[in-house]
């Protein structure tokens, strides 16, 4: 055991803080001209903002933030000064927030290439010793060195431009402003790819404000559905509404959540709206966001009173079983498989289909947890870490953890069903261990991604992965406590006085089924018997229903009668 690293706590994840619908906007020729207008123009204004804004660097404090938005605000309007100012500080801030996390990724890959550097070539890894594996070859050796001081070089010039407060960013996109050199590649031509790039820097985007009619003032959708703008000082000659407003021909009908939206518009309560243009459907849409009161988060106990649904991800598809309060699995397991190929709309369309299927299993389960692992690949698809093995990089790519993860707490807040994220590690390897065999019987068969979800689901209840403790107890004395983990010591029957069997004594573990207990009510799983012969007593687990063995059963009772 002293090569195992020390497990994480499991917890119950926290829910969503916000929410964000969408809607398409209908909008006619003239709309979308006026639409396009103010968009481009006031794109303008924030690509100027933000150059400003990454000009000041670390000197930035709330004065210089005010004389930006007064500046702003005579080109367009308060309102949008202030919208554009906070867009462009929110944007620096990401930006060094990725900066900090990409110089911690180099840090890693160095220290990587380091620890395998300075062993031999050919050595073996000692997870116990923690020492890395040596490359295999005096080319690879060579090869990583070199890529060593390329990595230390990237590292020293980010190290700069994090001291020196210098952030990177394009309004755009960084990787639709790239593929402006490889159009043929894209499949687009110039023209094309002018449209999307302007639309992609276009803003049209305002936060909302309690207190003010229907929560936005900027951009402003009625509880009817009308939505108006305000527009810009340059372009108050486009108003078709008093006050320098725009009332578009097109109305909002929120389906999802629409009601929610309703009862906060009607009461004024804040709320921030997006207009963003699809130039590849050739469609507007609108988005509506808000905060939400986090919701209390129950504790782990609670959360865990009524079972668990364990589950396992992979690249194509989710592993789920059921576990009662015990561990013990209950009904048969289940896969939701998902294809995540093709486009981005596909690939969440999938996710939020599989996720759905999920969230219907754990409520017709009863259960009101559902038990994930708490996956980062930040290591995991490193080129250092597993640089031979291409395949295996490509395959924990394709794991969606972040966005299912993002996806399932957002979804089972609305279904009342708490998420649970536990520790990763070993939990393939261990479920495969004790629970794939086990529990493979002729008509069903019992894969690895099945036996890991147990492992999950028993992690986050708070058992031992294994499926009983070995051995029992050397004598009758309770001082070491109760010995099966698959039951409480509250609970019946999980140790009773078995009658005593005529005959040969050399297998007091060893009951016919009449002996059992009544036709068709076996002992449950995992509960433990006593026998007493003579001076002794001894226990062993009976294993039902697939859960294991008869000679099993007696090897183990037999190994008990010698150490008693």
């Amino acid at each position: 055991m002293g090569g195992l690293r020390e497990l994480a706590a499991s917890f119950v994840v926290p829910g969503p803080a916000g929410v964000a619908i969408r809607d398409r906007l209908r909008v006619s020729d003239a709309d979308a001209a006026v639409l396009a207008e103010v968009g481009v123009f006031l794109g303008s204004l924030a690509a100027g903002d933000l150059a400003e804004r990454s000009r000041q660097r670390l000197a930035h404090d709330a004065a210089s933030w005010a004389v930006r938005k007064r500046s702003l605000t005579g080109r367009s309007s308060a309102r949008w000064a202030g919208s554009i100012t906070k867009a462009s500080h929110d944007q620096w801030a990401l930006a060094r927030r990725g900066q900090a996390a990409h110089m911690a990724w180099l840090r890693r890959q160095i220290a990587s290439i380091e620890a395998r550097l300075a062993r031999p070539l050919g050595a073996k890894a000692d997870k116990r010793a923690g020492l890395a594996r040596g490359y295999a070859t005096r080319g690879e050796w060579h090869a990583k060195s070199r890529r060593l001081q390329m990595l230390k070089d990237r590292l020293a010039v980010m190290e700069a431009d994090r001291a020196a407060g210098r952030v990177h960013v394009v309004r755009g996109g960084k990787r639709l402003a790239n593929t402006r050199h490889h159009l043929a590649a894209a499949g687009l031509d110039e023209q094309v790819w002018r449209e999307r790039w302007q639309a992609e820097r276009m803003f049209l985007a305002a936060d909302g404000e309690s207190g003010k009619r229907f929560g936005n003032e900027t951009i402003r959708v009625t509880e009817t559905g009308q939505v108006s703008l305000k527009l810009p000082a340059p372009l108050a000659h486009l108003a078709n509404a008093p006050h320098g407003r725009y009332l578009l021909d097109a109305t909002v009908r929120f389906q999802y959540r629409g009601a929610e939206w309703l009862d906060r518009v009607t009461v004024n309560r804040a709320m921030a709206y997006r207009i963003h243009h699809d130039t590849g459907r050739g469609r507007w849409y609108i988005t509506a966001s808000w905060q939400r009161a986090a919701a209390p988060l129950l504790p782990l106990q609670v959360a865990l009173a009524r079972g668990v649904v364990g589950v396992d991800m992979n690249d194509d598809h989710l592993a789920a079983w059921h576990l009662d309060v015990h561990g013990n699995p209950v009904g048969e397991p289940q896969r939701f498989f998902y294809d995540l190929t093709g486009s981005t709309q596909h690939r969440d369309a999938q996710i939020r289909h599989t996720l759905t299927r999920l969230l219907h299993h754990a409520r017709r389960c009863g259960a009101a947890a559902i038990a994930i692992e708490d996956l980062d690949f930040t290591d995991g698809t490193s080129r250092e870490q597993h640089g031979h093995n291409k395949r295996f990089r490509r395959l924990l790519s394709r794991f969606p953890t972040a966005k299912l993860k993002a996806r399932l707490v957002s979804m089972a807040a609305e279904q009342d069903v708490a998420v649970v994220a536990v520790d990763p590690a070993y939990t393939s390897r261990w479920g495969a261990q004790h629970w794939q065999k086990p529990l493979t019987t002729p008509t069903r068969k019992i894969s690895r991604h099945d036996a890991a979800s147990i492992a999950i689901g028993r992690r986050a209840l708070g058992h031992p992965i294994r499926r009983r403790t070995t051995p029992p107890h050397g004598d009758q004395s309770d001082r070491r406590g109760h010995r099966t983990v698959q039951a409480r010591p509250d609970t019946r029957r999980r140790e009773e006085t078995r009658p005593r069997i005529p005959g040969p004594r050399t297998d007091p573990c060893h009951r016919t089924r009449s002996e059992s207990g009544r036709p068709g009510h076996p002992t449950p799983f995992g509960m433990s018997a006593v026998t007493r012969y003579g001076s002794k007593t001894h226990s062993c687990s009976l294993i039902r229903n697939g859960y294991g063995s008869a000679s099993a059963t007696r090897a183990h009772s037999s190994t008990s009668l010698q150490r008693g």
